[in-house]
């Protein structure tokens, strides 16, 4: 029998949100305004513009889908100008697959939040997340931009991460400060997403502040660092987004007089700050696992013992992205054999008679067949929780890589069944 289903928290969010939402502070340079069209959401809002001081460095990272969005099409053509005055977001229509309408309606959005900022298009950004193929409504979003403009604060974060949200059963905040040249400087980050994760160089939607004087080059190097191990390393299914964009902002309000340019991302007192927004886009990617639709458990996979790193990634998004092991996580059944089964489909060197499993820390296989101190009554206690952890050595070489999932239960079809409805 399928085990009994855990039930939402009270405010509806996943049974794995987290208890309490980060609390960000106001970032010098960013000013954020909401707003709601009503025309797929009703009583809440759906569009965030995120407004920048001059002068403010800009990084991005997109999905390598081969279907883009329209506004991830004109944030690609718009990065190497390296300047942001803003990026407005719309939830609810995705506007890909939505032909030349969807970039004339990208345009003029954009030009309209150009006009009420006095700046060039060009540095102004979008993002849309939401149903792929009908058109966007660009009107009922213009119509509202100057109004929101208007009423834009530093301390609406909690609106914006709630304006951009979809199936998302909760909004997904995180906050660090660091020190560079011994001067404090800030780092905040909101992101969306719980369903069509499988990040392709990029994550669903996230958008990352600090008020530190970073420039663009060096900004997109940490950035594309970051989202290695983060947000490249999660899937919920297995599906790329056509919208994947994330988004880094670096206002340069904390400099200072004490505080020397920084020209390098190898500059060794950017330490801490990579540190810190390495942080933040691995605690927001785990976020995003925690809000996966229709997740009841957190699974860790870690690979070892891989011909390198990439072969380790490989094998260990095998593993996280097969429906089989994510069906037997589900329903509590300690059925190892899917893992073997993963590993050996992943087309990366493996030993099969050097393979080793751990499933909550406990010894599952050795030397091409079941450990003799296998017990599967301890393995599965540890599948009846909500944190799930399996490591694996491959048994050729030292490469490792660590990737996070969630399972794979009926809810998530109910959901994605009923998408449009």
């Amino acid at each position: 029998m399928f085990p009994f289903k855990k039930p939402r928290k009270k405010n509806g969010a996943s049974p794995l949100a987290p208890d309490i939402l980060a609390e960000l502070p106001v970032i010098s340079g960013v000013r954020i305004g909401v707003g709601c069209t009503g025309t797929k959401y009703k009583n809440r809002h759906d569009v965030m513009i995120a407004l920048c001081d001059g002068e403010t460095s800009v990084a991005g990272v997109f999905t390598n889908s081969k279907t883009a969005s329209a506004p991830v099409e004109w944030c690609r053509k718009q990065l190497p100008r390296g300047r942001a005055r803003a990026v407005i977001v719309n939830a609810g229509n995705a506007n890909a697959f939505t032909g030349t309408k969807g970039m004339a309606g990208v345009k003029s959005v954009v030009q309209e939040v150009a006009n009420v900022l006095h700046c060039p298009q060009g540095e102004v950004f979008a993002a849309s997340t939401g149903v792929i193929g009908e058109p966007l409504d660009a009107a009922s979003i213009v119509r509202l931009i100057k109004n929101t403009v208007d009423k834009a604060a530093g301390d609406n974060w909690l609106e914006a991460a709630r304006a951009i949200m979809t199936t998302d059963t909760f909004p997904k905040l995180a906050t660090h400060s660091a020190i560079i040249d011994d001067q404090p400087v800030l780092i905040n980050g909101i992101a969306k997403g719980s369903g069509m994760i499988a990040p392709d160089m990029s994550t669903m939607l996230s958008f990352i502040f600090t008020d530190a004087p970073i420039p663009t080059g060096v900004l997109q190097k940490l950035l594309r660092e970051s989202i290695e191990n983060s947000f490249n390393s999660i899937s919920v299914d297995s599906d790329t987004s056509t919208s994947d964009t994330v988004l880094m902002f670096a206002t340069g309000r904390a400099h200072s007089v004490k505080m020397k340019a920084i020209r390098s991302a190898k500059d060794p007192r950017l330490d801490h700050f990579k540190e810190k927004l390495n942080s933040i886009t691995l605690n927001l990617a785990h976020q995003i696992v925690r809000d996966g639709e229709g997740a009841q458990k957190f699974i860790t996979v870690r690979v070892e013992g891989a011909e390198n790193g990439r072969a380790a990634k490989v094998i260990a998004k095998s593993i996280a992205n097969s429906p089989l092991v994510k069906t037997a996580i589900a329903g509590e059944d300690a059925n190892w054999g899917r893992i073997v089964m993963a590993v050996g489909k992943a087309g990366e060197a493996a030993d099969r008679d050097k393979l080793k499993i751990w499933i909550g820390g406990h010894q599952v296989t050795e030397e091409g067949y079941v450990h003799p101190g296998y017990n599967e009554e301890v393995t599965s206690a540890h599948m009846k929780g909500e944190e799930i952890e399996i490591v694996v050595d491959v048994g050729i070489a030292g490469g490792s890589a660590t990737v996070w999932t969630c399972d794979l239960t009926h809810e998530y079809i109910d959901i994605n069944a009923d998408y449009r409805s």
